[in-house]
């Protein structure tokens, strides 16, 4: 069954992800990102700067892109669809919405900000895993 995490009260949750994503592929770990067109380009454009001295290696993946060899040697995903990355460990979810196709990841983090909104977004999910049998651990994150 897939370990579901919340990291809560995140100040930024794309230099949030960043941060994941680099601690990720320091231990070579293998991660899928899933979260709105809009959220995933601003991500994308800040893996690019997130570090002058380092560069977090990663690539966009559509459905129908998973089997390609550049795709395949990529450590992040950044997808649309949780469901193209199902081979990879580990998926984080900035979605708003519970993510299609979680269940075939060993382990999910959901990055939740302070937002108000984004923190009651939170809580449905949270209340939808736990009707689904999960239980979701949470992780405060210390500002």
């Amino acid at each position: 069954m897939t370990e579901v995490e919340f990291h809560v009260n995140v100040p930024d949750r794309l230099q949030y992800a960043c941060r994941l994503l680099r601690k990720a592929s320091r231990k070579g770990v293998r991660v899928a990102v899933t979260g709105s067109p809009s959220v995933l380009n601003e991500l994308d454009r800040q893996l690019w700067t997130f570090d002058a001295e380092e560069f977090i290696a990663h690539v966009r993946v559509a459905a129908g892109q998973a089997s390609g060899s550049s795709v395949q040697r990529s450590p992040v995903w950044l997808v649309e669809d949780a469901s193209v990355g199902a081979e990879l460990a580990v998926l984080v979810n900035l979605g708003v919405e519970l993510a299609a196709g979680f269940e075939s990841y060993e382990r999910l983090i959901e990055v939740v900000s302070s937002d108000d909104a984004e923190r009651d977004a939170g809580r449905q999910r949270w209340k939808q895993y736990l009707a689904r049998g999960y239980t979701p651990r949470k992780h405060e994150v210390a500002a």
